[in-house]
């Protein structure tokens, strides 16, 4: 839990099966329709899939070992199960700029008169209880590993206090200078084995990157939902590890 509280992330090796991670592999392969076997069809620098909910992907994300960790970064009782993976963006080795490798968080809401636009995020992390980045390919320094700033989610609650429950969109927290005030912090590269998954906290600034190897990399990045809102104030002091690190950050 230290861990997770200092750095904002930690990596669960071996979460889910390699083979299942293989299994999805299959499906987007079949998706995207390219070939594996012919790097002269991946035409793309990126290709997104969308909410995946094929079983081998609801199995990749409904473990005993995701659950235990869920349990004691949210606590238990306060997520709820994920019925799909979400959004799988896959990086093929391709020279063209992919047009989002940019330093972000990710909100989780619009405001009921706003629909488009820059997604929101307040305090209390309303509607996301974990980011969370599924392996489900070998993933080396060259092949794409998106790029985490440790410790930079201790610098996104002071900036949220003063905005309330109502919160601000994240186009507003870049104007703001968060990400030019965290650019000094270690970097470190999301890489793994397919199986492994990074928790990490719901304000990480994080960034994606092009890829410079042969092989391409297969993730999805859903949030964890939560079963209710975190709370910075509880009368018992039962704070689970996600609100114990917004409290480090409004200096609690």
């Amino acid at each position: 839990m230290k861990e997770f509280i200092d750095n904002g992330f930690i990596r669960v090796d071996e979460a889910f099966p390699a083979e299942v991670a293989a299994e999805c592999r299959a499906i987007c392969w079949q998706e995207t329709g390219c070939d594996p076997d012919d790097p002269a069809t991946w035409t793309e620098p990126v290709i997104r899939l969308g909410s995946c909910a094929q079983e081998p992907f609801r199995q990749a994300a409904n473990t005993p070992r995701l659950y235990r960790a869920f349990d004691q970064l949210v606590g238990a009782g306060r997520w709820l199960p994920r019925k799909s993976i979400g959004t799988i963006p896959i990086r093929f080795p391709h020279p063209g700029d992919p047009g989002d490798d940019g330093w972000h968080i990710d909100g989780g809401y619009h405001p009921e008169e706003q629909k488009s636009g820059p997604p929101w995020v307040n305090v209390h992390s309303r509607c996301r209880a974990l980011l969370m980045l599924f392996l489900f390919s070998d993933t080396t320094d060259n092949d794409a590993p998106t790029r985490i700033r440790a410790g930079s989610h201790l610098y996104v609650p002071s900036r949220l206090e003063a905005a309330g429950e109502e919160g601000m969109s994240t186009g507003d927290l870049a104007a703001a200078g968060l990400f030019e005030a965290t650019a000094d912090l270690p970097q470190v590269l999301a890489t793994g084995h397919a199986g492994d998954v990074y928790l990490c906290h719901p304000f990480l600034v994080h960034a994606a990157q092009s890829h410079h190897g042969t092989t391409p990399r297969f993730l999805a990045q859903p949030p964890l939902y939560p079963a209710e809102p975190y709370q910075l104030e509880r009368a018992n002091a039962d704070y689970s590890a996600v609100e114990l690190a917004i409290r480090r950050g409004l200096g609690k």
